[in-house]
C-alpha cells in the first residue's frame, strides 16, 4: 500500500478496521458542507468504529436536520429554511473517499452522504451533485471538472491580518518567499490522491493559486473539499492564515474560484476512461453544436446561478467591470473579462472545456457544480442559441452597444441574484423545494444579518468561515 493513501473501498468492515490500525489512525472524521459553505465533521474513534461495525450493520454519525440549515453568521436556524430542533438524519460514510490526513497524524477522513429513514435526504449537497450526474448520464453524457480557487496567505500583526507579501503577479521572489509552505501544500494535496498542475502568485498581495487537474464531477467537488482543508490547515502549521474570501482588500485583488467543465461521452457502457470522447471541440478550433447549447444554457440561467455560485454580499465586491471577474453576461475566446470564457489550447483538439468565472470560495461546490449542469443541460435540451462571443472587454463597449448586442451586466448584489433564483423554475425543480427553500433562507439570513458592513466588518467574520 503507498505509504501516502489508504485503500478506498474495503472489502468487508474488518478489512477496514485493520487498516486503519495499521495506518494508526485513531479518529476518522465524516466530513459534510452546508448551504452555508462550512465544512464540518464529525469524528468517531476508531473503537467506537469498531464497535459499530461488528456484525456489518449499516451505521452512520446522527446529525441534527438542522445543522443544514446554519448561516455563516451565526450557530442559529436561518428563519423560513423549514427545518429546525426535530429531525435526526445520517451521515453515511463514503469509503471510496477515506484519505488518511497528512497534515493531522492519526486522523483520516471521509465523506458523508446524507440519509433519513434509510433514504437519501433531500437536504445533502452531495447527493444532489450525484443526481445531476446521473441526470447528465441518462442524457449519454459524462461530466468532467475542475475548481481553480484563488486565496490569500495572510500574516497576524497584533490584532490586523495583513498580506504576507506585497508581490505582483508572478514574480518568482513570491515563491521563493512562500517556498515551503507551497511546497508543504502541494506534498499533501498530492498525498490525498489530488493530482496539482500549475502554481503561480496571483496578482494581489501574498494571493496564491495551485491549480489541480479535472476529474469526474463529483470527485471534482469531493477534491475542492480536500483542497480547502488542506490549504488552511498546512497554512496554519506555518503561522500563516489562508482565507478564499472573495473580497479582502478594497485595493486588491479578489478571489475566484473559476469553475471549468467539459462534457464527454457516456453511451457506451463499461467505456474506460482512455476511450471516452471530449465533445467540446469541433475538430475547427471552436465549440461543437452541444458545447454551444450547454455554454447557452449556463449563459441564459446565470443571474440565477450567481445566488449559488457566488452566494455571499462579499461576493459582490468583487464581481465589477473591469477587474477580470466576468461582470457582464458574455462568453467569448480567452476573454478574462466574460463570465464564460472558453480556453483555447496550444495544440489540438481545442477548445476541451468552458470556464465559469462567476464562482467564489463561499460557494458549496456540490451545489454549484450540481447546479451548473443543470443549467447546461437545459441549455441542451432547449437548444438555446450562444449568441456572439464578445472578443474585447465588454465595459469597454457602449451602453446602446451592449444593448444591441444582448450583453447584460450580472447581478451587482446577492438581493438580485436570489430573486433571479426565486424566478427560474429550471434551478429549483433541479434542487428540490425542501433544498432551494433552505439553500435561499440561509442565504437571505446572511444578506440580513450582514446588510450595511464594512468590507472590514465582513472580512472580519468571514476570515474563519472560506
Amino acid at each position: 500500500m503507498p505509504e501516502t493513501a489508504l485503500e478506498t473501498v474495503p472489502e468487508t468492515p474488518p478489512t477496514l478496521q485493520a487498516q486503519l490500525r495499521d495506518d494508526n489512525i485513531r479518529f476518522v472524521r465524516v466530513v459534510w458542507c452546508d448551504n452555508g459553505n462550512q465544512i464540518r465533521g464529525k469524528a468517531l474513534h476508531i473503537d467506537a468504529l469498531t464497535r459499530q461495525m461488528e456484525g456489518g450493520k449499516a451505521w452512520g454519525v446522527g446529525l441534527s436536520a438542522a445543522q443544514q440549515a446554519i448561516p455563516v453568521v451565526a450557530d442559529a436556524v436561518a428563519p423560513g429554511s423549514g427545518l429546525g430542533p426535530v429531525g435526526e438524519v445520517w451521515l453515511m460514510p463514503d469509503w471510496a473517499t477515506l484519505q488518511r490526513l497528512p497534515y493531522a497524524p492519526g486522523q483520516a477522513r471521509v465523506m458523508g452522504n446524507m440519509v433519513s429513514d434509510g433514504q437519501p435526504w433531500p437536504w445533502c449537497s452531495r447527493q444532489f451533485l450525484q443526481r445531476m450526474v446521473q441526470r447528465a448520464a441518462d442524457q449519454g453524457f459524462t461530466i468532467k471538472a475542475a475548481f481553480e480557487p484563488e486565496f490569500y496567505l495572510l500574516r497576524q500583526e497584533g490584532d490586523r491580518t495583513l498580506p504576507a507579501d506585497h508581490t505582483p503577479f508572478a514574480v518568482t521572489l513570491a515563491m521563493d518567499r512562500h517556498q515551503s509552505v507551497i511546497m508543504a501544500i502541494a506534498d499533501a494535496l498530492s498525498a490525498q490522491g489530488v493530482a496539482v498542475e500549475q502554481y503561480y502568485p496571483e496578482s494581489g498581495p501574498g494571493q496564491q493559486e495551485i491549480s489541480v487537474r479535472y476529474t469526474d464531477a463529483l470527485g471534482a467537488a469531493d477534491q475542492h473539499i480536500v483542497y480547502r482543508e488542506t490549504v488552511k490547515a498546512v497554512a496554519h502549521q506555518h503561522g500563516l492564515v489562508a482565507s478564499f474570501v472573495p473580497k479582502l482588500f478594497e485595493a486588491h485583488a479578489g478571489s475566484g474560484c473559476h469553475l471549468h467543465v467539459s462534457l464527454w461521452q457516456s453511451d457506451r457502457p463499461g467505456l474506460i476512461q482512455a476511450d471516452q470522447r471530449n465533445l467540446m471541440p469541433d475538430g475547427h478550433g471552436q465549440l461543437s453544436a452541444v458545447a454551444q447549447a450547454f455554454a447557452a444554457g449556463l449563459l441564459h440561467h446565470l443571474p440565477a446561478l450567481m445566488a449559488i455560485t457566488t452566494p455571499s454580499p462579499n461576493s459582490y465586491r468583487r464581481l465589477r467591470p473591469h477587474c477580470w471577474s466576468g461582470a457582464y453576461c458574455a462568453w467569448g475566446m480567452d476573454n478574462r473579462e466574460a463570465a464564460l470564457r472558453v480556453p483555447s489550447n496550444l495544440a489540438p483538439p481545442s477548445p476541451t472545456h468552458l470556464e465559469l468565472k462567476t464562482v467564489d470560495g463561499a460557494a458549496n461546490p456540490y451545489l454549484a457544480l450540481g447546479s451548473a449542469i443543470a443549467a447546461g443541460l437545459d441549455g441542451i435540451a432547449q437548444g438555446y442559441p450562444l449568441p456572439d462571443p464578445v472578443q474585447q472587454d465588454p465595459g469597454t463597449l457602449s451602453e446602446e452597444e451592449r444593448r444591441d448586442r444582448g450583453i447584460a451586466l450580472l447581478p451587482q448584489s446577492l438581493a438580485e441574484s436570489l430573486a433571479a433564483l426565486e424566478q427560474d423554475p429550471v434551478l429549483l425543480d433541479a434542487l428540490g423545494a425542501p433544498l432551494a427553500q433552505t439553500h435561499l433562507a440561509v442565504r437571505r439570513a446572511e444578506l440580513a444579518a450582514m446588510a450595511g458592513m464594512t468590507l472590514e466588518a465582513e472580512v472580519d467574520l468571514l476570515l474563519d468561515r472560506y
